[in-house]
């Protein structure tokens, strides 16, 4: 800080405070930032120095120096440091684990500077890492492309042992192409390839025999666009992809195997109707009428299926809890069921009270009910057995068949998209819906086989409670 004066070639005495201005100002430059030197600030109410040079040599005005106004300091806080983090060292193996974490991650290393190799397990080095507990494939080549890690997920996914890897030119030890037959690692061009580009995204490539392989890389630099350091190599199989392909594939088959019969009927008796309506009497057209509308049901109860079904993937259900009476529930499924023609004496219903208070989505709850008694009646034999008793947890409904059954080794896949019991008709969508909307009220529900041999669902509810009743 400079220390301002008021001075006159004259003034011996401003002369002198400018000398200890000077003093103070080197003086200050010697402290420490905290120590902030005495500020001297020019006398505002004497006149400006020539009108004093020429009042003194009138004889008008005395000639003395003018006083210096002293300012107390400031106090001025020290800037803040904040200490630099240490560089993190790493094991080799841990090192290839941390660097495969950022590849998928897309972030620097500890403040964008090349990690420290050092020698130890990585247990020693607090992160307990070791790239074999990795789930994906795991390659890193150094500085010259040489493989130094090759786990044991790469060697699995690859078909490539690691003793053939290590140490190898990295396209030597994963020779990738892609779909259209070219060299990866030469379009690429990793090591001698624009400075800038930090990795590659994930892709599909062949290794030699066809086996596909999903690839994404990271490059390793020491500074942004420095050499490239160090090579990091995810690779994961295609096997989960592949399957949720399919399961998309079989999604629209049975939509539109679903769709084109009831869509086909409406189309059919719409334009029959039109075309030919005074020919019909009033019984034929109630009666095509009464088939359009319910094509037109179906229709729509495969598209609600078909919401439903992409909430429950997407975490989007959503569960609006009302007090339930779940006996009244059943009793008003049994009887929709009966005056649609089947025997009242198939439904036996059995009640265990005093029954705990339920709240839950009544909309759900029909929807679980009305999907476990149809599958009852349309796929099973005999008595249909609706066990409603107190739970540990809430309710528990039981729903029990004399049919056939399910074979043990297909119970692990009822609850699966499009998994049919018979070929009795459905979308094999419903158990599907049903799992997610018991689980979405936190409840679960199991498959076994009944007393009489028939299937046997169970579903679990618990009391529940809305947000604003259990604060």
């Amino acid at each position: 800080m400079t220390v301002g004066t008021n001075s006159s070639p004259r003034d011996a005495g401003a002369a002198g405070t400018a000398g200890a201005a000077g003093a103070a100002e080197a003086a200050a430059s010697s402290t420490p930032a905290a120590a902030v030197p005495v500020e001297t600030l020019p006398d505002r109410s004497a006149p400006d120095p020539g009108s004093r040079t020429r009042a003194a040599a009138d004889g008008l005005w005395p000639e003395r120096a003018a006083p210096a106004r002293t300012v107390p300091p400031r106090a001025v806080p020290e800037p803040a440091v904040r200490p630099r983090p240490a560089g993190r060292v790493f094991p080799q193996p841990a090192r290839a684990a941390g660097e495969s974490a950022a590849a998928g991650s897309g972030a620097q290393g500890p403040g964008s500077e090349p990690y420290a190799a050092a020698s130890g397990s990585a247990s020693a080095a607090g992160f307990g890492i070791d790239p074999d507990d990795l789930p994906d494939g795991l390659v890193v080549a150094d500085h010259a492309g040489q493989v130094i890690c090759f786990n044991r997920a790469a060697a699995r996914i690859t078909a490539i042992a690691p003793r053939e890897a290590l140490g190898a030119r990295i396209e030597r030890a994963l020779p990738l192409e892609d779909l259209e037959g070219r060299r990866w690692w030469a379009l690429t061009d990793p090591y001698g390839g624009l400075a800038t580009r930090r990795g590659q995204p994930e892709r599909n490539l062949l290794l030699p025999g066809g086996r596909e392989v999903l690839v994404s890389a990271r490059y390793v630099r020491t500074h942004p666009t420095g050499p490239l350091s160090r090579l990091v190599v995810s690779l994961r199989g295609t096997e989960a992809r592949r399957r949720t392909e399919r399961s998309h594939a079989e999604l629209i088959a049975t939509v539109a195997h679903e769709l084109r019969s009831p869509l086909t009927s409406v189309k059919g008796f719409t334009a029959t109707l039109l075309a030919k309506w005074e020919r019909f009497t009033d019984d034929q057209k109630r009666l095509m009428l009464e088939t359009v509308d319910a094509d037109a049901n179906r229709v729509t109860r495969l598209i609600a299926e078909l919401l439903d079904i992409s909430r429950i993937d997407s975490g989007r259900l959503e569960v609006r809890r009302q007090p339930v009476d779940i006996a009244t529930a059943v009793g008003r499924h049994v009887q929709a069921l009966t005056a649609n023609g089947q025997a009242p004496d198939r439904f036996l219903v059995r009640l265990s009270r005093p029954l705990p208070a339920l709240w839950a989505d009544p909309d759900k709850i029909d929807q679980i009910l009305g999907n476990l008694l149809e599958n009852a009646v349309r796929h099973g034999d005999g008595t249909v057995t609706i066990d409603v008793a107190p739970h540990e947890k809430g309710t528990a409904v039981t729903v029990t068949d004399e049919g056939p059954g399910i074979p043990e080794e297909s119970m692990s896949r009822v609850f699966t998209r499009f998994w049919r019991g018979s070929k009795r008709g459905g979308t094999g969508l419903g158990l599907y819906i049903v799992k997610g909307i018991v689980e979405a009220h936190g409840g679960t529900i199991t498959v076994g086989r009944g007393p009489g041999g028939g299937a046997e669902f169970r579903f679990t509810l618990p009391v529940g409670a809305p947000a604003y009743l259990s604060q």
